[in-house]
């Protein structure tokens, strides 16, 4: 295996909003990028995605980084003749995923590692009849990935525990924050945790607690300013005073119990969507899809610099 320090070439295969963010982000780390998609209009969509995004990255781009430097190959088995990393972002499906693998295989390099970004599949169930399956793997990013650091990284029954490794090391090596999710489970982590979270938005505002609106903003002006710090393990520590977890535990933990016991169990029926839908509208008051992620986009890169100086300044 190549160190995985020195990578050079990634093909990206299946180039929708996911695919496109990680050709964004391995141009900016220098790489040589190849994209393989069917749709007619791949080249001049990720293009036109490329060059919106580029000044996201542009600071933080290694020397020379080139956001013009694509190469398009149609054929998946041609596309990764040369590849050392494929990453595959194609349909959150196993059949048509199974059908990318089956399609590239012919070409794939004995030694490149194949990392899937589906949002919550299995990769047991991935690497299932594949030709290599020890060296499948999830690299799941966080949209948009060409932004978030995070990725999640973990192995299938069949994944060589080196290659993990190897994996967890070259996404680190290239400017991401990798976890090792260390068991299988539908949604990974951070799809848990945000689902845990968005189906209790969505009883309260099934069952009247709150409007969309104001339940977002219970996040953005609350939860999600801590939690662009500190996670929810150590927000209970501090909650907890001196004492820490163990006193938070004493003082609210039976209380916590019987609020776990009262949290909802809503049913996306097309009542309940509709509200949710209803309350969206009212929220976004017109803004469009793309005005929306532009702020979205500028206001994370806001955040992560202020994150990333201040504790520069503790080093």
């Amino acid at each position: 295996m190549i160190d995985p320090q020195n990578v050079e070439r990634v093909t990206i295969v299946g180039a929708g909003t996911v695919g496109s963010g990680w050709a964004v982000h391995y141009l900016a780390c220098g790489k040589t990028v190849t994209v393989s998609d069917p749709a007619p209009d791949t080249e001049s969509r990720v293009r036109a995605f490329v060059d919106q995004a580029w000044p996201a990255v542009a600071d933080g781009a290694v020397a020379g980084a080139d956001p013009g430097g694509l190469r398009f190959v149609a054929d998946p088995a041609a596309a990764v003749g040369d590849a050392q990393l494929v990453q595959e972002s194609g349909p959150e499906s196993l059949a048509a995923k199974t059908d990318i693998y089956r399609a590239l295989e012919p070409g794939l390099p004995a030694d490149a590692v194949v990392a899937t970004s589906t949002s919550g599949l299995l990769i047991s169930e991935l690497q299932d009849g594949r030709v290599g399956p020890e060296r499948y793997i999830v690299g799941h990013p966080i949209n948009p990935p060409h932004i978030i650091p995070l990725v999640e990284v973990l192995g299938g029954r069949q994944t060589d525990p080196a290659i993990v490794d190897w994996a967890l090391a070259f996404y680190k090596a290239h400017g991401k924050h990798a976890i090792h999710v260390r068991k299988e489970v539908p949604g990974h982590l951070v799809n848990r945790l945000q689902l845990a979270l968005w189906r209790e938005a969505v009883h309260a505002v099934d069952a009247g607690i709150a409007t969309v609106e104001d339940v977002d903003a219970a996040v953005v002006h609350a939860l999600g300013l801590r939690w662009a710090l500190i996670g929810p393990h150590l927000t209970m520590h501090l909650a907890g005073g001196p004492g820490g977890m163990q006193h938070h535990f004493e003082h609210l933990g039976p209380e916590i119990e019987n609020w776990w016991a009262d949290l909802g169990t809503p049913s996306l029926t097309p009542e309940v969507e509709a509200k949710l839908i209803a309350g969206m509208d009212a929220e976004i008051a017109g803004m469009s899809y793309e005005k929306l992620v532009a702020q979205r986009d500028r206001e994370l890169l806001a955040v992560l610099d202020v994150l990333a100086a201040e504790r520069a300044d503790k080093e």
